[in-house]
């Protein structure tokens, strides 16, 4: 029987425009359109960055509601919707979590390093992801380095992040120009596997081998965030048509071996809050 690993998607990050790329999704019309054909190519979960009406990344109560409303209202349950909690250098922890607390999202991302970005700020954050898990929102940390895992680990056994009712992703790289991460960047988190305890991890990738990345991680066990927040390139280094491309393209490695993508409702089934 094919292993399954869940897929996420990534459709437009905070950074890039349509001057990157002119498919880049960035009104909640356009992302809901793409999140629906990236659906129908295997993703079972998006990772959402709204927009500003000029385009530029916001955090801001409407400007996320107005994307959460689009998506829901165009795919229903078909995929786990996630916001994104990220700073950009902009937003600080408390602008981060009244977003969370004001829209209780199905699901959503924090970076502990943004969340936590000195031990002064632990307590506060504990509590919060504490109500994130009474809430029963799921939440993903993102850690960018075996520093961060290892931080992860050492907060979960002092208590100050719940146990359950999370997952993880593994950054394979930095968002600066020119990035190119590589499979072997993967092993100093998978040092650290055993530890986890069963919680799930995803990786994402930036550069044209970002699905081969993502190959390695699935193979280990992880599943995988695909999509042009982290790179706009084919594994041949040719620009990609689309989000939906994209994730079609790595349905297509991942089937040779053996590998299928994991529904929504498998994944939930997975995941406790308890």
């Amino acid at each position: 029987m094919p292993d399954k690993r869940l897929i996420i998607v990534a459709p437009n990050g905070a950074r890039r425009t349509k001057a990157d790329h002119p498919a880049l999704p960035i009104t909640p019309a356009e992302l809901a359109d793409t999140v629906a054909r990236c659906a129908d190519a295997g993703a079972a979960m998006v990772h959402l960055h709204a927009r500003t009406p000029s385009g530029e990344h916001s955090l801001e109560v409407e400007d996320n509601r107005a994307v959460l409303e689009a998506v829901r209202e165009q795919l229903g349950d078909r995929v786990i919707v996630q916001l994104t909690t990220e700073a950009v250098g902009r937003y600080q922890p408390d602008q981060q979590m009244a977003l969370i607390k004001a829209l209780q999202p199905q699901a959503a991302s924090f970076a502990l390093r943004e969340l936590i970005p000195s031990p002064d700020h632990e307590q506060s954050a504990a509590d919060f992801f504490h109500w994130v898990a009474e809430q029963r929102i799921l939440a993903q940390y993102i850690l960018y380095s075996e520093q961060d895992l290892a931080y992860y680990l050492n907060l979960i056994e002092r208590g100050l992040l719940p146990r359950n009712g999370h997952h993880l992703l593994f950054v394979l790289g930095r968002y600066t120009a020119g990035q190119q991460s590589s499979p072997d960047d993967l092993a100093p988190f998978l040092a650290l596997i055993p530890r986890l305890n069963g919680v799930r991890w995803a990786l994402c990738a930036f550069g044209h081998s970002e699905q081969t990345c993502l190959l390695a991680a699935a193979r280990a066990g992880g599943d995988m965030r695909i999509g042009f927040e982290n790179n706009l390139y084919s594994a041949d280094g040719v620009l990609a048509a689309d989000n939906a491309t994209q994730v079609s393209a790595l349905m297509a490695r991942l089937a040779k071996d053996e590998i299928t993508a994991m529904s929504t409702k498998e994944f939930l089934e997975g995941i406790t809050f308890d």
